[in-house]
């Protein structure tokens, strides 16, 4: 594959077989093991809005692999504030790197990187648009719980308008059958034409107002946080924060094998006492961040991962 822009940009095959790689990445996620494949290859990390897990995985998963990183660093203190426009920053930054990492406040803004370089784009997040990379780590970790993607029930809840996570993964989760549930208040449902388009591709699409009522059933339950930076106006945030708060004792009656997922940063969303729970997957699934980011390096950079790594060193 060239650019990861948008989860179109995998099949369902491909889909499975990065997934496969980053489970035998493992070891080497986990420093148990080095295996510089990517030794000699540069990183751009170009981060306009701010970031911990999906920069600091990207440049982890480089580096586990023997490559190096050249980060933009700070947006006040570089060319952006002297009027560099987007285009001129990603024709400046392909002639240093072999693949670059993007995240930007403006939807489309990674299609129009990919546009202008010769080298791969990973979307690490363009507005309240996409997320491939995020989706990628989300199915690894439902995948490893569950071990299977194919036919389970996924309430997605919280900020479902803007939330860039659940869009990419609500049209990721549909390829494979998967039942959803929207949770969330009504002035941030997912968006119509999200909604519509996944319908179309035969989506079975529940929406509520009610969270708690829709846990029982679940195999997955993604939380998100209320994006306040979003909102264009702060009298609205505070009408719908803190809408949702899950604790331990909304999971009493839960399967077993429900697993709870959060993108991360978390407010208040998730109360510290679901942490020491069984269904608790939020800090895994950031570490998931870092195997799942150097399969999809490998693949952007059409580098073979061996099918037997050894374990620790």
């Amino acid at each position: 594959m060239s650019s990861l822009i948008t989860m179109d940009d995998l099949s369902n095959d491909e889909i499975q077989e990065v997934l496969e790689t980053a489970e035998r990445l493992l070891p080497v996620a986990r420093g148990e093991t080095y295996l510089p494949l990517l030794q000699g290859r540069i990183l751009g990390n170009l981060f306009f809005e701010p970031s911990t897990r999906t920069r600091m995985s990207f440049e982890t998963a480089m580096k586990r692999l023997g490559g190096d990183v050249v980060n933009l660093g700070a947006v006040a203190s570089s060319s952006v504030v002297k009027g560099e426009t987007l285009y001129d920053t990603i024709r400046m930054v392909d002639g240093y790197t072999d693949v670059i990492a993007i995240r930007h406040p403006r939807q489309g803004a990674a299609q129009y990187a990919a546009d202008a370089a010769d080298v791969p784009i990973a979307n690490g997040g363009d507005g309240a648009g996409h997320h491939p990379t995020q989706t990628m780590l989300d199915l690894f970790t439902i995948s490893q719980a569950h071990g299977r993607l194919n036919g389970l029930r996924v309430v997605l809840a919280g900020d479902l308008r803007y939330g860039r996570t659940v869009h990419s993964l609500a049209h990721a989760l549909v390829r494979f059958d998967c039942e959803l549930v929207f949770a969330s208040p009504s002035s941030l449902r997912m968006p119509e034409e999200i909604t519509s388009d996944l319908q179309k591709h035969g989506a079975n699409i529940i929406e509520s107002e009610d969270l708690l009522n829709h846990i029982d059933d679940a195999d997955v339950l993604y939380m998100t946080r209320i994006q306040r930076e979003r909102f264009p106006d702060e009298e609205e945030y505070k009408k719908v924060s803190g809408s949702f708060k899950l604790t331990a004792r909304d999971l009493a009656n839960a399967k077993q094998e429900l697993i709870v997922m959060h993108p991360l940063p978390r407010v208040d969303e998730i109360s510290p006492d679901v942490d020491a729970t069984r269904h608790a997957r939020y800090f895994e699934q950031a570490f998931n961040g870092v195997v799942t980011r150097m399969a999809l390096l490998c693949k952007m950079l059409d580098v073979e991962v061996p099918a037997n790594i050894g374990g620790a060193a």
